[in-house]
């Protein structure tokens, strides 16, 4: 894509970027992007530029693309090495939890047998709630604490979503539904299936024993 709009050959344009984005975007977004590139075409082609900085600019296309390739061959890498861990295939039998979820949720997590209940997990990732106390007064936030793991809770923000999207997840789109029919926001119901989903992974992963629906 890069090199063929460096090139003004853009014909076609709406298809090439699906086929990059595949099923991740919808249709809207692809439309978007085409008309913004299009915009885009047409001020560089309305640009004076010296032979030499067109060659500057391809050399560093021919570089970023090498660099792409080089970073999809170490994502390939450690995604192998991810799927010999016992503890990924446990975490992606639970519904909604790909190959890469699982691992990064792993990857954050590390030896479950660190946290004595999954309270304190819980916390690890910053999706407890803030306590606040004044005197005899005790008051709770609704807002979680985010002292944790960012890249975890984001493992889990992507997980319930993928687990309520198709209702993979029975149990966890179940609550979600019981949640938003008491009137909870969308974003309070969300951290709520990631804390609910986060007690799930400390639990198989405790007892060393797959999701059972």
């Amino acid at each position: 894509m890069r090199q063929r709009c460096l090139e003004n050959k853009t014909e076609n344009v709406e298809r090439l970027i699906q086929e990059c984005v595949g099923r991740s975007h919808s249709k809207r977004w692809i439309a978007e992007k085409t008309e913004r590139l299009r915009e885009l075409m047409e001020g560089w082609n309305r640009q004076r530029r010296s032979q030499s900085q067109t060659v500057a600019l391809a050399s560093m296309v021919v570089l970023l693309l090498e660099f792409d390739k080089q970073l999809s061959h170490l994502e390939q890498q450690m995604e192998a090495l991810a799927m010999e861990l016992p503890e990924v295939g446990l975490v992606k039998s639970i519904p909604g939890i790909g190959g890469k979820l699982a691992a990064a949720i792993v990857a954050e997590l590390g030896n479950a047998s660190q946290f004595q209940d999954a309270k304190q997990l819980v916390a690890y990732a910053g999706l407890d709630p803030g306590i606040y106390s004044s005197g005899k007064f005790t008051a709770t936030s609704s807002r979680i604490t985010k002292r944790g793991s960012k890249r975890l809770r984001r493992a889990l923000y992507l997980a319930v979503q993928c687990g309520i999207r198709k209702a993979d997840n029975r149990r966890l789109k179940e609550y979600y539904d019981k949640k938003r029919k008491e009137g909870k926001p969308y974003k309070v119901v969300v951290i709520a299936c990631a804390n609910k989903l986060l007690h799930h992974v400390y639990a198989i992963l405790k007892k060393g024993e797959p999701y059972t629906h």
